[in-house]
């Protein structure tokens, strides 16, 4: 008897990939990018609210209380612990690199702004003050895109939760550069493409992070400590600005959302 080419015993220990995993990770895929697309339209729909100028100001304040909480408790509760489920003790070093890139971004490319807050005249009289706000905001809304995608890479449950977190900051984020454009002279239309290139930079961010699926142990930890930043930094101090008790309460319906979705929902 004729020994068994070793080519083809190499064959036979190979375990095929179930289909189903495959449509799976598409449908994942898909979802992100749909969502993402979603996400972007909430940018938009911020820029409007500054250019029609009947925004409804407390609302928007009310998105970033109740986003504040959600999204720590997600950067907490589920992709920290995800991100050391999948590479061990390292990904808390990523997190905290992730953190600090959006800081270092914030801090040497953009001038002090609020989110949700209308930026008046005196305070953008010059057009590289402008490019400031909008580089930083782009580079911003570029790893929410990010964060959405590595979301969708590990779970639908992740990636659900993960944009819902995006979506919440979403309105504030295009006021703030609509209003920033405005405030520097420019016109309705340059504001709304202001607030579009914002929902362009997060679509990108879906795209890059989705074509680097290999590299999920190190995208996700890095989208957690993004959005560590954006909710104790950039959202919290803002909430801590307004001396009402509804705001402080909303930051604890933030919280409680996430969990009450968590038991509900997550299998």
């Amino acid at each position: 008897m004729r020994a068994t080419p070793s080519w083809i015993e190499g064959l036979h220990r190979l375990k095929p990939v179930p289909l189903a995993m495959g449509h799976d990770l598409t449908f994942r895929t898909a979802l992100a990018a749909g969502l993402g697309l979603v996400a972007a339209a909430g940018n938009l729909v911020g820029g409007y609210f500054v250019v029609r100028r009947d925004w409804p100001r407390k609302y928007l304040q009310y998105f970033l209380a109740l986003g504040a909480g959600y999204m720590l408790a997600v950067a907490f509760v589920e992709v920290i612990p995800e991100s050391v489920r999948l590479s061990g003790e390292s990904a808390l070093l990523f997190v905290l690199i992730g953190y600090f890139i959006v800081h270092l971004f914030e801090h040497t490319l953009a001038p002090h702004f609020h989110f949700g807050e209308e930026t008046h005249l005196e305070e953008m009289s010059h057009q590289h003050a402008r490019t400031s706000v909008l580089v930083g905001l782009t580079i911003h809304t570029f790893f929410d895109g990010v964060a959405i995608a590595a979301g969708f890479l590990v779970s639908t449950w992740l990636g659900a939760v993960m944009f819902f977190a995006v979506f919440l900051h979403k309105l504030p984020e295009g006021f703030t550069v609509a209003s920033v454009v405005l405030a520097s002279g420019q016109g309705k239309r340059n504001a709304i493409l202001a607030a579009g290139l914002l929902g362009v930079a997060t679509v990108a961010g879906v795209a890059l992070a989705t074509s680097l699926q290999g590299q999920l142990r190190y995208a996700l930890p890095l989208s957690g400590g993004v959005t560590l930043y954006v909710a104790a930094t950039d959202l919290l101090p803002e909430v801590n600005r307004e001396p009402n008790w509804r705001m402080a309460l909303l930051v604890f319906v933030g919280v409680v959302s996430l969990l009450i979705m968590q038991h509900l929902f997550h299998v």
